[in-house]
C-alpha cells in the first residue's frame, strides 16, 4: 500500500552499524550460503539507489484495478487487510535478500509493490459504503495517517539504527504490521449491515444519508460495471491528472528529500531523521484541518461541492508547487530549504478533500474501480521520479542539479492543479446507478434504502 511504500522507501537508506544485524534464523541462512553480512554497507551509486527506491512502483499498477473489483466481490476487509499484511511480511525479508544479491532484493521489492497495489482501491470501495457525502473529506483525511506513521517512525528508526542495526528497522515494521492486521481484522467490517456491534441508530443514519448511492452487497443484486462510461468519463481523467501531479511532487520530496539534505547541506543521518518527519506531521495536520473546513462548507451549503474540491486541489497542487519553487531557489540556506519542504509536503494534505474525495463523489458505487484506474497512472511518478533524479544528480550532487529536480516537480504540480481548476467536476455521474447484471428485479433509486432494509432482514 501507499503506507508500506513510504515506510520501505524510508528504510532503504542503508548504513553500517552494529555487527548483530539479524535474528539467529536469518544469520544461519546467510552463514549456510556463505554470505558476508558483516561487511561495511553497500557500495551503490545514485543509479542503483534510484533502482531500489523505484522498484516498488515498477509493477505497482498490476492490482490497482483488480483491487477495486475484488473489494466489490469479496469485501475491503479481506483485500486491504491481506494486501498490507503480505507486504509487511515481505518487507521483513529485504535485509537478508539485499545481502544475498542486489537483483534479488529488487525482485522482492517488485513483488511487494504488486501485492500492495490492491490496497487503496479496495479502501475507496468501503468508504462509499460507510461515509455520507458531507463527511467524506474528514474520513478520507484518515488515509494520510501513513504520513503520521512516517513522522513518528523516522526518529524511532534512527534510534534503532544507532542502537542495533538498520536491518532491525525492517523487522520492527513487520511486527507492527502484524499487530495492525490483527486489530483491523477484529474491528473492521465491509458495510454497516455486516457490523455486529454497531449502534442501530448509527446504522440507520448511515443508510438514510447514503440513500440511493448505497451499493447493496447481496447475492440477489448483481451489478454490471459500466466500463464504457467510466473509461470515457471526463471528470475521471481530469481527476487522474490532478492526482498524478500531486503524487509526483509528494514522491519526489518523500524519496529524495533525505538525500538532498545529506548531500547538499551535509546533514548527518540523525538530523535528517528528525527533520524528515516534520513534513509528514504537517501533511496529516493539514489534511485534518482542510477536511473539517470542507465538510463544514458542504454541510451548511456555504460552497458547492465542485468549488470545495477545486479549492482543496489548488492547495494540494498549485500552492504546493509554489513552495517547491521556493525550495529550488533556497540555495545553501538549509533553514529556508527545510521550511519550504515542510510547507510543500503539508500542502499535499489537502488531497483528501480534493481529488481523492472527488473520486467517491463521482461514483460512490464504483469508487474502488475508479481509484484503481487513477492509481494505475499515479504509480508512474513512483518509479519515474527516482530515475530522473538519479540521471540529474549522478556524480553531480550540486545545488543546480537539485534545483532542476524541484522545478520539474513544481511544473507537474502547478499544471495539473490548473487543469483541474478549469475542467474538474465532482458531481455524481449518471452511470453511478446500479444496473442489473441479469434479468432480475432491482430497486430503483427511490426504493434503494427500503430495499436494503429488506435484504438485511433476510
Amino acid at each position: 500500500s501507499h503506507a508500506n511504500g513510504e515506510f520501505y522507501r524510508t528504510e532503504l537508506n542503508f548504513t553500517n552499524f552494529s555487527k548483530k544485524r539479524f535474528p539467529s534464523i536469518e544469520r544461519k541462512i546467510l552463514d549456510a550460503m556463505k554470505i558476508d553480512y558483516e561487511r561495511d554497507g553497500f557500495k551503490w551509486n545514485e543509479h542503483q539507489q534510484g533502482m531500489v527506491l523505484g522498484a516498488f512502483f515498477w509493477l505497482h499498477f498490476v492490482l490497482q484495478l483488480p483491487g477495486g473489483i475484488l473489494a466489490a466481490k469479496y469485501g475491503t476487509k479481506r483485500i486491504f487487510g491481506y494486501s498490507n499484511l503480505i507486504g509487511c511480511l515481505l518487507g521483513c525479508l529485504i535485509p537478508m535478500t539485499s545481502y544475498i544479491d542486489y537483483h534479488l532484493m529488487i525482485c522482492l521489492r517488485i513483488l511487494q509493490g504488486i501485492i500492495c497495489s490492491a490496497a487503496w482501491p479496495s479502501m475507496h470501495h468501503m468508504t462509499g459504503q460507510w461515509i455520507p457525502p458531507e463527511e467524506r473529506s474528514s474520513f478520507v483525511s484518515s488515509y494520510l495517517g501513513s504520513s503520521m506513521g512516517v513522522a513518528i517512525y523516522y526518529p524511532i528508526f534512527g534510534w534503532i539504527m544507532r542502537t542495533y542495526s538498520w536491518e532491525y528497522v525492517f523487522h520492527f515494521s513487520g511486527i507492527v504490521g502484524v499487530v495492525w492486521f490483527l486489530c483491523w481484522n477484529y474491528f473492521v467490517y465491509d458495510t454497516p449491515g455486516d457490523h455486529p456491534r454497531i449502534n442501530p441508530i448509527e446504522r440507520n443514519y448511515i443508510h438514510e444519508k447514503l440513500g440511493s448511492s448505497l451499493h447493496l452487497q447481496n447475492d440477489e443484486v448483481k451489478r454490471k460495471i459500466p466500463w464504457r462510461h467510466i473509461l470515457t468519463s471526463k471528470p475521471l481523467w481530469i481527476n487522474t491528472i490532478a492526482q498524478f501531479g500531486g503524487i509526483w511532487g509528494l514522491f519526489t520530496i518523500l524519496t529524495q528529500g533525505p538525500s538532498y539534505f545529506r548531500f547538499v547541506h551535509g546533514w548527518n543521518s540523525t538530523k535528517v531523521g528528525i527533520f524528515s518527519g516534520l513534513p509528514h506531521l504537517l501533511r496529516t495536520t493539514m489534511a485534518l484541518v482542510v477536511s473539517q473546513i470542507a465538510d463544514y462548507l458542504l454541510r451548511n451549503d456555504k460552497m458547492s461541492r465542485n468549488n470545495v474540491r477545486k479549492v482543496a486541489t489548488s492547495i494540494c497542487c498549485i500552492l504546493n508547487g509554489i513552495f517547491i519553487i521556493c525550495l529550488a531557489y533556497s540555495g545553501c540556506n538549509d533553514v529556508l530549504a527545510c521550511v519550504f519542504m515542510i510547507l510543500a509536503t503539508g500542502c499535499h494534505g489537502a488531497v483528501s478533500s480534493g481529488p481523492l474525495a472527488s473520486v467517491i463523489d463521482i461514483s460512490p458505487n464504483y469508487a474502488g474501480v475508479l481509484l484503481g484506474i487513477v492509481n494505475m497512472f499515479c504509480v508512474i511518478p513512483g518509479f519515474l521520479s527516482p530515475v530522473i533524479v538519479s540521471y540529474l544528480t549522478f556524480e553531480n550532487q550540486t545545488i543546480e542539479s537539485w534545483r532542476m529536480v524541484f522545478l520539474i516537480s513544481a511544473f507537474m504540480l502547478i499544471v495539473s492543479g490548473l487543469i483541474y481548476d478549469l475542467f474538474g467536476d465532482s458531481s455524481r455521474q449518471e452511470w453511478n446507478k446500479i444496473v442489473p447484471k441479469k434479468n432480475e428485479n432491482i430497486c430503483d433509486d427511490n426504493e434503494m434504502l427500503k430495499c436494503h432494509e429488506i435484504l438485511q432482514i433476510r
